[in-house]
Protein backbone atom coordinates (compact mmCIF):
# COMPACT_ATOMS: atom_id res chain seq x y z
CA UNK A 1 0.00 0.00 0.00
CA UNK A 2 3.00 2.35 0.61
CA UNK A 3 4.01 1.83 -2.57
CA UNK A 4 0.93 2.76 -4.36
CA UNK A 5 0.73 5.80 -2.80
CA UNK A 6 4.69 6.86 -3.34
CA UNK A 7 3.83 6.02 -6.95
CA UNK A 8 1.37 9.01 -8.67
CA UNK A 9 0.06 6.50 -10.94
CA UNK A 10 -1.95 5.14 -7.84
CA UNK A 11 -3.11 8.63 -6.65
CA UNK A 12 -3.00 11.34 -9.22
CA UNK A 13 -6.09 12.49 -10.97
CA UNK A 14 -6.62 9.76 -13.89
CA UNK A 15 -7.06 13.06 -16.25
CA UNK A 16 -3.71 14.39 -15.25
CA UNK A 17 -2.16 11.53 -15.80
CA UNK A 18 -3.32 10.22 -18.92
CA UNK A 19 -2.68 13.76 -20.60
CA UNK A 20 0.87 13.07 -18.75
CA UNK A 21 1.23 9.91 -20.84
CA UNK A 22 -0.94 10.37 -23.56
CA UNK A 23 0.28 13.51 -25.37
CA UNK A 24 3.97 12.27 -25.61
CA UNK A 25 2.19 8.78 -26.46
CA UNK A 26 0.75 9.88 -29.43
CA UNK A 27 3.41 12.72 -30.59
CA UNK A 28 5.73 9.52 -30.32
CA UNK A 29 3.12 7.76 -32.48
CA UNK A 30 2.48 10.31 -34.77
CA UNK A 31 6.35 10.94 -35.57
CA UNK A 32 6.73 7.12 -35.76
CA UNK A 33 3.60 7.18 -38.57
CA UNK A 34 5.83 9.78 -40.32
CA UNK A 35 8.65 7.72 -41.16
CA UNK A 36 6.25 6.27 -43.73
CA UNK A 37 3.91 8.81 -45.16
CA UNK A 38 7.15 11.14 -45.50
CA UNK A 39 8.86 8.60 -47.77
CA UNK A 40 6.02 8.35 -49.53
CA UNK A 41 5.37 12.03 -49.87
CA UNK A 42 8.41 12.58 -51.22
CA UNK A 43 8.57 9.73 -53.68
CA UNK A 44 4.90 10.38 -54.73
CA UNK A 45 6.11 13.52 -56.27
CA UNK A 46 9.79 12.60 -57.18
CA UNK A 47 8.75 8.86 -59.21
CA UNK A 48 4.64 8.63 -58.98
CA UNK A 49 2.30 5.93 -59.00
CA UNK A 50 4.81 2.99 -59.45
CA UNK A 51 7.07 4.27 -56.09
CA UNK A 52 4.25 4.79 -54.15
CA UNK A 53 3.03 1.20 -54.92
CA UNK A 54 6.65 0.33 -54.50
CA UNK A 55 6.13 1.53 -50.77
CA UNK A 56 3.30 0.02 -50.02
CA UNK A 57 4.43 -3.91 -51.27
CA UNK A 58 7.20 -3.04 -49.18
CA UNK A 59 4.97 -2.41 -46.17
CA UNK A 60 4.41 -5.95 -44.45
CA UNK A 61 8.50 -5.52 -43.82
CA UNK A 62 8.08 -2.89 -41.25
CA UNK A 63 4.64 -4.36 -39.93
CA UNK A 64 7.06 -7.36 -39.21
CA UNK A 65 9.65 -5.42 -37.23
CA UNK A 66 6.59 -3.36 -35.43
CA UNK A 67 5.05 -6.58 -34.14
CA UNK A 68 8.13 -7.61 -32.62
CA UNK A 69 8.62 -4.35 -31.37
CA UNK A 70 5.62 -4.38 -29.57
CA UNK A 71 5.61 -7.75 -28.59
CA UNK A 72 9.36 -6.98 -26.42
CA UNK A 73 8.12 -3.42 -26.21
CA UNK A 74 4.79 -3.66 -24.71
CA UNK A 75 5.34 -6.68 -23.05
CA UNK A 76 8.16 -5.42 -20.95
CA UNK A 77 6.78 -2.02 -20.63
CA UNK A 78 3.48 -4.02 -19.19
CA UNK A 79 5.52 -6.74 -16.98
CA UNK A 80 8.12 -3.53 -15.53
CA UNK A 81 4.71 -1.85 -14.27
CA UNK A 82 3.04 -4.68 -13.21
CA UNK A 83 6.31 -5.50 -10.94
CA UNK A 84 6.27 -2.14 -9.35
CA UNK A 85 2.71 -2.08 -8.78
CA UNK A 86 3.59 -5.34 -6.77
CA UNK A 87 6.44 -3.92 -5.35
CA UNK A 88 8.36 -6.18 -6.65
CA UNK A 89 11.28 -3.87 -7.70
CA UNK A 90 14.15 -6.90 -7.81
CA UNK A 91 12.16 -8.32 -11.02
CA UNK A 92 11.34 -5.07 -12.77
CA UNK A 93 15.08 -4.33 -14.30
CA UNK A 94 14.94 -8.16 -15.56
CA UNK A 95 11.80 -7.50 -17.68
CA UNK A 96 13.50 -4.09 -19.14
CA UNK A 97 16.75 -5.29 -19.89
CA UNK A 98 15.46 -8.80 -21.69
CA UNK A 99 13.50 -6.87 -23.82
CA UNK A 100 15.92 -4.53 -25.14
CA UNK A 101 18.27 -7.72 -25.70
CA UNK A 102 15.52 -9.28 -27.63
CA UNK A 103 14.65 -5.84 -29.70
CA UNK A 104 18.06 -6.20 -31.53
CA UNK A 105 18.35 -9.69 -31.68
CA UNK A 106 15.03 -10.31 -33.55
CA UNK A 107 15.77 -6.54 -35.49
CA UNK A 108 19.11 -8.40 -36.75
CA UNK A 109 17.44 -11.44 -37.70
CA UNK A 110 14.63 -9.62 -39.91
CA UNK A 111 17.40 -7.89 -41.75
CA UNK A 112 19.48 -10.98 -42.46
CA UNK A 113 15.87 -12.57 -43.51
CA UNK A 114 14.93 -9.78 -46.01
CA UNK A 115 18.68 -9.40 -47.62
CA UNK A 116 18.63 -13.29 -48.21
CA UNK A 117 15.26 -13.58 -49.58
CA UNK A 118 14.13 -10.14 -50.87
CA UNK A 119 12.77 -10.69 -54.22
CA UNK A 120 10.63 -13.58 -53.39
CA UNK A 121 9.14 -12.08 -50.06
CA UNK A 122 8.38 -8.94 -52.15
CA UNK A 123 6.55 -10.58 -55.02
CA UNK A 124 4.89 -12.99 -52.11
CA UNK A 125 3.83 -9.98 -51.03
CA UNK A 126 1.86 -9.17 -53.92
CA UNK A 127 4.92 -6.72 -55.84
CA UNK A 128 3.70 -6.38 -60.02
CA UNK A 129 6.60 -6.99 -62.20
CA UNK A 130 6.69 -2.83 -62.88
CA UNK A 131 6.75 -1.67 -59.29
CA UNK A 132 9.73 -4.30 -58.28
CA UNK A 133 12.64 -1.92 -59.72
CA UNK A 134 11.34 0.35 -57.21
CA UNK A 135 10.53 -2.13 -54.56
CA UNK A 136 13.86 -3.96 -54.78
CA UNK A 137 16.89 -0.85 -53.70
CA UNK A 138 14.84 0.74 -51.47
CA UNK A 139 13.85 -2.46 -49.04
CA UNK A 140 17.61 -3.47 -49.70
CA UNK A 141 18.68 -0.31 -47.86
CA UNK A 142 16.16 0.30 -45.45
CA UNK A 143 16.42 -3.59 -44.33
CA UNK A 144 19.70 -2.54 -42.64
CA UNK A 145 17.47 -0.23 -40.28
CA UNK A 146 15.69 -2.82 -38.80
CA UNK A 147 17.28 -3.37 -35.48
CA UNK A 148 17.32 0.99 -35.07
CA UNK A 149 13.58 0.41 -35.70
CA UNK A 150 12.99 -2.51 -33.12
CA UNK A 151 14.95 -0.96 -30.89
CA UNK A 152 13.68 2.83 -31.14
CA UNK A 153 9.96 1.82 -31.20
CA UNK A 154 10.06 -0.84 -28.72
CA UNK A 155 12.29 1.34 -26.58
CA UNK A 156 10.06 3.56 -26.72
CA UNK A 157 7.75 2.02 -24.92
CA UNK A 158 9.98 0.97 -22.37
CA UNK A 159 11.14 4.82 -21.46
CA UNK A 160 7.67 5.45 -20.91
CA UNK A 161 7.23 2.82 -18.51
CA UNK A 162 9.90 4.01 -16.72
CA UNK A 163 7.86 6.98 -16.03
CA UNK A 164 9.86 9.23 -19.16
CA UNK A 165 7.37 9.67 -22.08
CA UNK A 166 8.99 12.78 -23.25
CA UNK A 167 12.13 10.98 -23.66
CA UNK A 168 10.24 8.71 -25.61
CA UNK A 169 8.57 11.52 -27.56
CA UNK A 170 12.26 13.44 -27.65
CA UNK A 171 13.55 9.85 -29.15
CA UNK A 172 10.88 9.57 -31.87
CA UNK A 173 10.82 13.45 -32.80
CA UNK A 174 14.50 13.55 -33.31
CA UNK A 175 14.99 10.85 -36.00
CA UNK A 176 11.41 12.09 -37.57
CA UNK A 177 12.96 15.26 -38.61
CA UNK A 178 16.79 13.72 -39.28
CA UNK A 179 14.07 11.22 -41.73
CA UNK A 180 12.35 14.33 -43.60
CA UNK A 181 15.64 16.84 -43.81
CA UNK A 182 17.30 13.76 -45.38
CA UNK A 183 14.17 12.86 -47.28
CA UNK A 184 14.17 16.64 -48.83
CA UNK A 185 17.94 16.77 -49.33
CA UNK A 186 18.64 13.02 -51.23
CA UNK A 187 15.10 12.83 -53.29
CA UNK A 188 14.56 16.31 -54.42
CA UNK A 189 18.13 17.65 -54.39
CA UNK A 190 20.00 14.77 -55.14
CA UNK A 191 17.60 12.92 -56.98
CA UNK A 192 18.68 9.54 -55.41
CA UNK A 193 14.92 8.39 -55.24
CA UNK A 194 13.86 5.19 -53.82
CA UNK A 195 17.40 4.89 -52.99
CA UNK A 196 17.82 8.16 -51.33
CA UNK A 197 14.49 7.67 -49.12
CA UNK A 198 15.37 4.62 -47.66
CA UNK A 199 18.48 5.87 -46.73
CA UNK A 200 17.34 8.92 -44.51
CA UNK A 201 15.12 6.59 -43.11
CA UNK A 202 17.79 4.29 -41.47
CA UNK A 203 19.75 7.76 -40.60
CA UNK A 204 16.74 8.90 -38.08
CA UNK A 205 16.03 5.29 -37.00
CA UNK A 206 19.44 4.98 -36.10
CA UNK A 207 19.16 8.20 -33.73
CA UNK A 208 16.33 7.45 -32.43
CA UNK A 209 17.50 4.03 -31.26
CA UNK A 210 20.86 5.47 -29.87
CA UNK A 211 18.51 7.97 -27.75
CA UNK A 212 17.31 4.32 -26.45
CA UNK A 213 20.19 2.68 -25.43
CA UNK A 214 21.41 5.62 -23.61
CA UNK A 215 18.46 6.10 -21.36
CA UNK A 216 18.69 1.97 -20.57
CA UNK A 217 22.18 2.91 -18.98
CA UNK A 218 20.36 4.58 -16.15
CA UNK A 219 16.89 3.68 -14.97
CA UNK A 220 14.48 6.63 -13.32
CA UNK A 221 12.86 3.96 -10.92
CA UNK A 222 15.02 1.04 -10.70
CA UNK A 223 18.78 0.41 -10.64
CA UNK A 224 19.94 -1.46 -13.94
CA UNK A 225 23.22 -3.47 -14.85
CA UNK A 226 24.81 -5.64 -17.53
CA UNK A 227 22.96 -9.20 -16.19
CA UNK A 228 19.87 -7.73 -16.08
CA UNK A 229 20.15 -7.84 -20.43
CA UNK A 230 21.23 -11.27 -20.55
CA UNK A 231 17.99 -13.39 -21.71
CA UNK A 232 16.27 -15.67 -19.02
CA UNK A 233 13.63 -17.70 -19.99
CA UNK A 234 11.63 -16.89 -16.80
CA UNK A 235 11.37 -13.57 -17.92
CA UNK A 236 11.43 -13.80 -21.56
CA UNK A 237 7.87 -16.16 -21.04
CA UNK A 238 6.09 -13.36 -19.16
CA UNK A 239 7.46 -10.56 -21.97
CA UNK A 240 5.99 -12.34 -24.46
CA UNK A 241 2.93 -13.85 -22.81
CA UNK A 242 2.08 -10.09 -22.29
CA UNK A 243 2.60 -8.50 -25.35
CA UNK A 244 1.33 -11.21 -27.58
CA UNK A 245 -1.95 -9.39 -28.31
CA UNK A 246 -0.03 -6.27 -29.95
CA UNK A 247 2.51 -8.73 -31.53
CA UNK A 248 -0.36 -10.83 -33.11
CA UNK A 249 -2.43 -7.79 -33.86
CA UNK A 250 0.95 -6.57 -36.11
CA UNK A 251 1.35 -9.45 -37.48
CA UNK A 252 -2.32 -10.12 -38.42
CA UNK A 253 -2.18 -6.84 -40.19
CA UNK A 254 1.19 -8.39 -42.03
CA UNK A 255 -1.12 -10.99 -43.26
CA UNK A 256 -3.99 -9.08 -44.61
CA UNK A 257 -1.45 -6.39 -46.12
CA UNK A 258 -0.47 -8.99 -48.10
CA UNK A 259 -3.42 -10.83 -48.92
CA UNK A 260 -4.89 -7.25 -49.48
CA UNK A 261 -2.21 -6.47 -52.00
CA UNK A 262 -2.79 -9.57 -54.19
CA UNK A 263 -6.34 -9.32 -54.50
CA UNK A 264 -5.65 -5.29 -55.22
CA UNK A 265 -3.18 -6.82 -58.19
CA UNK A 266 -5.27 -9.41 -59.21
CA UNK A 267 -8.74 -7.70 -59.49
CA UNK A 268 -7.13 -4.78 -60.69
CA UNK A 269 -5.65 -6.25 -63.97
CA UNK A 270 -9.56 -7.60 -64.48
CA UNK A 271 -10.59 -3.62 -64.13
CA UNK A 272 -9.90 -0.25 -66.02
CA UNK A 273 -7.76 0.96 -63.43
CA UNK A 274 -4.77 -2.25 -63.92
CA UNK A 275 -2.28 -3.85 -61.30
CA UNK A 276 -0.59 -1.00 -60.05
CA UNK A 277 -3.06 2.13 -59.19
CA UNK A 278 -5.14 -0.06 -56.62
CA UNK A 279 -2.02 -1.11 -54.89
CA UNK A 280 -0.92 2.66 -54.88
CA UNK A 281 -3.97 4.01 -53.78
CA UNK A 282 -4.66 1.28 -51.34
CA UNK A 283 -1.46 2.23 -49.65
CA UNK A 284 -1.98 5.65 -49.19
CA UNK A 285 -5.12 5.39 -47.63
CA UNK A 286 -3.68 2.85 -45.30
CA UNK A 287 -0.51 5.36 -44.42
CA UNK A 288 -3.03 8.05 -43.94
CA UNK A 289 -5.31 6.09 -42.25
CA UNK A 290 -1.81 5.42 -39.60
CA UNK A 291 -1.61 9.53 -38.85
CA UNK A 292 -5.27 8.90 -37.12
CA UNK A 293 -4.76 5.35 -35.68
CA UNK A 294 -1.80 6.33 -34.10
CA UNK A 295 -3.60 9.17 -31.64
CA UNK A 296 -5.34 5.98 -30.59
CA UNK A 297 -3.15 3.75 -30.61
CA UNK A 298 -1.21 6.58 -28.48
CA UNK A 299 -4.07 7.03 -26.34
CA UNK A 300 -4.22 3.32 -25.52
CA UNK A 301 -0.28 3.21 -24.85
CA UNK A 302 -0.87 6.66 -22.58
CA UNK A 303 -3.69 4.55 -20.39
CA UNK A 304 -1.16 1.29 -19.87
CA UNK A 305 0.69 2.22 -16.90
CA UNK A 306 -2.18 3.64 -15.24
CA UNK A 307 -3.99 0.28 -16.01
CA UNK A 308 -1.06 -1.72 -15.12
CA UNK A 309 -0.47 -0.34 -11.44
CA UNK A 310 -3.61 0.23 -10.47
CA UNK A 311 -4.80 -3.43 -11.43
CA UNK A 312 -1.24 -4.85 -9.79
CA UNK A 313 -2.20 -2.86 -6.63
CA UNK A 314 -5.88 -3.85 -6.64
CA UNK A 315 -7.82 -0.49 -7.24
CA UNK A 316 -10.00 -1.59 -9.98
CA UNK A 317 -11.91 1.94 -9.62
CA UNK A 318 -9.10 3.86 -11.33
CA UNK A 319 -8.40 1.50 -13.55
CA UNK A 320 -12.37 1.49 -15.11
CA UNK A 321 -11.51 5.44 -15.44
CA UNK A 322 -8.49 5.12 -17.34
CA UNK A 323 -10.44 2.89 -19.72
CA UNK A 324 -13.43 5.24 -19.77
CA UNK A 325 -11.67 8.45 -20.30
CA UNK A 326 -9.15 6.82 -23.21
CA UNK A 327 -12.44 5.16 -25.05
CA UNK A 328 -14.90 8.37 -24.83
CA UNK A 329 -11.47 10.55 -25.87
CA UNK A 330 -10.85 8.29 -28.66
CA UNK A 331 -14.02 7.77 -30.45
CA UNK A 332 -14.21 11.47 -30.82
CA UNK A 333 -11.38 11.96 -32.42
CA UNK A 334 -12.44 9.06 -34.41
CA UNK A 335 -15.58 11.02 -35.40
CA UNK A 336 -13.54 13.84 -36.97
CA UNK A 337 -11.35 12.03 -38.86
CA UNK A 338 -14.23 10.23 -40.51
CA UNK A 339 -15.47 13.41 -41.25
CA UNK A 340 -11.98 14.22 -42.97
CA UNK A 341 -12.20 11.09 -44.79
CA UNK A 342 -15.40 11.25 -46.36
CA UNK A 343 -14.76 15.30 -47.73
CA UNK A 344 -11.67 15.75 -48.86
CA UNK A 345 -10.31 12.50 -49.94
CA UNK A 346 -9.40 13.96 -53.73
CA UNK A 347 -6.83 16.56 -51.65
CA UNK A 348 -5.56 13.74 -49.48
CA UNK A 349 -4.30 12.20 -52.74
CA UNK A 350 -3.25 14.74 -54.23
CA UNK A 351 -0.62 15.49 -51.45
CA UNK A 352 1.49 12.04 -52.91
CA UNK A 353 1.71 13.83 -56.51
CA UNK A 354 -0.52 13.58 -59.53
CA UNK A 355 -1.77 10.87 -61.41
CA UNK A 356 -4.33 9.70 -64.19
CA UNK A 357 -7.79 10.07 -64.22
CA UNK A 358 -8.26 6.59 -62.91
CA UNK A 359 -5.72 6.73 -60.00
CA UNK A 360 -7.76 9.96 -58.41
CA UNK A 361 -11.12 7.97 -59.14
CA UNK A 362 -10.29 4.69 -57.55
CA UNK A 363 -8.51 6.47 -54.52
CA UNK A 364 -11.51 8.50 -53.82
CA UNK A 365 -13.64 5.96 -53.65
CA UNK A 366 -11.06 3.91 -51.52
CA UNK A 367 -11.18 6.58 -48.72
CA UNK A 368 -14.99 6.73 -48.57
CA UNK A 369 -15.47 2.99 -48.86
CA UNK A 370 -12.53 1.42 -46.93
CA UNK A 371 -12.87 4.58 -44.12
CA UNK A 372 -16.28 4.31 -43.82
CA UNK A 373 -16.53 3.40 -39.90
CA UNK A 374 -13.60 4.63 -38.91
CA UNK A 375 -15.61 6.48 -36.31
CA UNK A 376 -15.90 3.37 -34.36
CA UNK A 377 -13.14 1.26 -34.71
CA UNK A 378 -11.55 3.47 -31.60
CA UNK A 379 -12.77 0.49 -29.52
CA UNK A 380 -11.03 -1.77 -30.55
CA UNK A 381 -7.23 -1.35 -29.96
CA UNK A 382 -7.84 0.61 -26.85
CA UNK A 383 -9.85 -2.40 -25.43
CA UNK A 384 -6.94 -4.98 -26.23
CA UNK A 385 -4.42 -2.71 -25.17
CA UNK A 386 -6.58 -2.66 -21.52
CA UNK A 387 -6.82 -6.59 -21.68
CA UNK A 388 -3.23 -6.21 -22.40
CA UNK A 389 -2.47 -3.98 -19.63
CA UNK A 390 -3.98 -5.98 -17.09
CA UNK A 391 -2.25 -9.24 -17.77
CA UNK A 392 -5.39 -11.08 -19.56
CA UNK A 393 -3.34 -11.69 -22.57
CA UNK A 394 -5.11 -14.29 -23.74
CA UNK A 395 -8.15 -12.15 -24.31
CA UNK A 396 -5.96 -9.38 -25.52
CA UNK A 397 -4.57 -11.92 -27.91
CA UNK A 398 -7.97 -12.81 -29.33
CA UNK A 399 -9.46 -9.34 -29.62
CA UNK A 400 -5.99 -7.68 -31.57
CA UNK A 401 -7.05 -10.15 -33.62
CA UNK A 402 -10.93 -10.01 -34.43
CA UNK A 403 -10.87 -7.27 -37.14
CA UNK A 404 -7.68 -8.19 -38.94
CA UNK A 405 -7.81 -12.35 -39.12
CA UNK A 406 -11.15 -13.20 -38.21
CA UNK A 407 -13.33 -10.39 -39.82
CA UNK A 408 -11.20 -8.69 -42.69
CA UNK A 409 -8.69 -11.48 -44.13
CA UNK A 410 -11.98 -13.82 -45.04
CA UNK A 411 -13.69 -10.71 -46.41
CA UNK A 412 -10.99 -9.51 -48.35
CA UNK A 413 -10.75 -12.82 -50.22
CA UNK A 414 -14.27 -13.35 -50.24
CA UNK A 415 -16.37 -10.56 -51.16
CA UNK A 416 -14.11 -9.79 -54.72
CA UNK A 417 -15.44 -12.75 -56.08
CA UNK A 418 -18.73 -11.17 -56.02
CA UNK A 419 -18.94 -7.74 -57.03
CA UNK A 420 -15.08 -7.40 -58.07
CA UNK A 421 -12.08 -5.37 -56.87
CA UNK A 422 -15.17 -2.97 -54.96
CA UNK A 423 -15.26 -6.01 -52.80
CA UNK A 424 -11.76 -5.66 -51.62
CA UNK A 425 -12.99 -1.98 -50.63
CA UNK A 426 -16.12 -2.91 -48.37
CA UNK A 427 -14.08 -6.07 -46.37
CA UNK A 428 -12.50 -3.18 -43.99
CA UNK A 429 -15.82 -1.41 -42.96
CA UNK A 430 -18.12 -4.47 -42.29
CA UNK A 431 -14.42 -6.06 -40.26
CA UNK A 432 -14.05 -1.73 -38.54
CA UNK A 433 -18.09 -2.56 -36.92
CA UNK A 434 -17.82 -6.04 -36.17
CA UNK A 435 -14.88 -5.49 -34.24
CA UNK A 436 -16.25 -2.61 -32.50
CA UNK A 437 -18.61 -4.81 -31.61
CA UNK A 438 -16.87 -7.63 -30.46
CA UNK A 439 -14.73 -4.71 -28.24
CA UNK A 440 -17.85 -3.29 -26.58
CA UNK A 441 -18.96 -7.04 -25.77
CA UNK A 442 -15.74 -8.31 -23.61
CA UNK A 443 -15.13 -4.98 -22.18
CA UNK A 444 -18.61 -4.67 -20.59
CA UNK A 445 -18.18 -8.80 -18.94
CA UNK A 446 -14.56 -7.87 -17.70
CA UNK A 447 -15.73 -5.07 -15.77
CA UNK A 448 -18.61 -6.50 -14.41
CA UNK A 449 -16.18 -9.16 -13.23
CA UNK A 450 -13.57 -6.92 -11.81
CA UNK A 451 -16.42 -5.34 -9.81
CA UNK A 452 -17.78 -8.39 -8.41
Amino acid sequence: MTETKANPLGSAPIGKLMIKFAIPSIIAMLVGALYNIVDQLFIGHAIGTLGNAATNVAFPFTTSCLALALLFGIGGASCFNLSLGRGNKEAAPYFMGNAVTMLIVCGTFLLVIAQLFLEPLLLMFGSPADVLPYAIPYVRITSIGFPFLLLGTGGGHLMRADGSPKMTMISNITGAIINVVLDALFVLVFRWGMEGAALATIIGQAASAGIVLNYMRHLKSVEITKHHFIPNFKYLKDITAIGMASFFNQLAMMVVQIALNNSLKYYGALSVYGESIPIACAGIVMKVNQIFFSVIIGIAQGSQPVESFNYGAGNYKRVRDAYKLATITGCAISFCSFIIFQTMPRQLLALFGDGSPEYFEFGTKAFRIMLFFTWFNALQPITSTFFTSIGKSIKGVFLSMTRQILFLLPLVLILPRFIGIEGVLYAGPVADFSAGICAIVMAVLEFKKMGK
